[in-house]
């Protein structure tokens, strides 16, 4: 896509400043983890930004570290990828609802696979990770074997009818992997901003 994901343009802004000011909106402290060395576009006065201790140990050490940073603040939290440019707050509220409920992960499931990177973790489940970590096993799945994990299915998610109407399509879980998913998402993007105005686009 010819540049770090967090810094494509999207809507005016780069995609993660507004991955993080769609998940202000519904959440607080957040807490960007980024690699050694990484830059990163200007973020909000109170964000934390933590590094990744080691390069090239996945999304379990970037779990870890990021619920250590917001641990003191907060019992939960969700936990986002980068490229996720629909990410609504109601889907966020929804998770941390679900995962109250007594689980140390509350995960989607949709699409066939898992989306950690769409979940909420009990600050708790960092010590699950760092021990995980310290056996040299990197696979996000262990986390869901060893802490007490719901398995959250579109149907549960949906149930909720404040999401159902703010993302019946569940598009807070879509992410940009290829060049053609992100030219997509800007097309849906200029969609809903054709709709806003008046038009006879669909939003995204």
């Amino acid at each position: 896509m010819g540049r770090p994901k967090a810094w494509l343009p999207f809507g005016g802004e780069a995609l993660l400043q507004r991955v993080v000011r769609r998940l202000g909106e519904a959440a607080w402290p957040i807490a960007v983890v980024a690699a050694p060395g990484q830059e990163l576009p200007p973020l909000p006065d109170g964000v934390i930004v933590v590094r990744d201790p080691e390069e090239g140990r996945g999304p379990l050490q970037g779990i870890a570290v990021g619920l250590e940073a917001v641990a003191p603040l907060a019992e939960r939290a969700y936990v986002s990828a980068t490229d996720a440019p629909f990410l609504h707050p109601a889907f966020v509220r929804r998770l941390a609802d679900l995962q109250a409920g007594g689980h140390a992960v509350a995960v989607p499931w949709a699409d066939g696979h898992h989306h950690p990177l769409g979940a909420v973790y009990a600050c708790s489940a960092r010590a699950d990770a760092a021990a995980l970590l310290a056996q040299g096993t990197l696979r996000l799945s262990s986390l869901f074997e060893r802490a007490r994990t719901l398995v959250v299915e579109p149907e549960l998610l949906l149930a909720d009818p404040r999401l159902r109407e703010a993302d019946p399509a569940l598009l807070s879980l879509r992410n940009l992997n290829t060049p053609e998913d992100y030219a997509a998402a800007l097309r849906a993007l200029e969609g809903a901003a054709e709709a806003a105005r008046g038009g006879s686009a669909g939003r995204p």
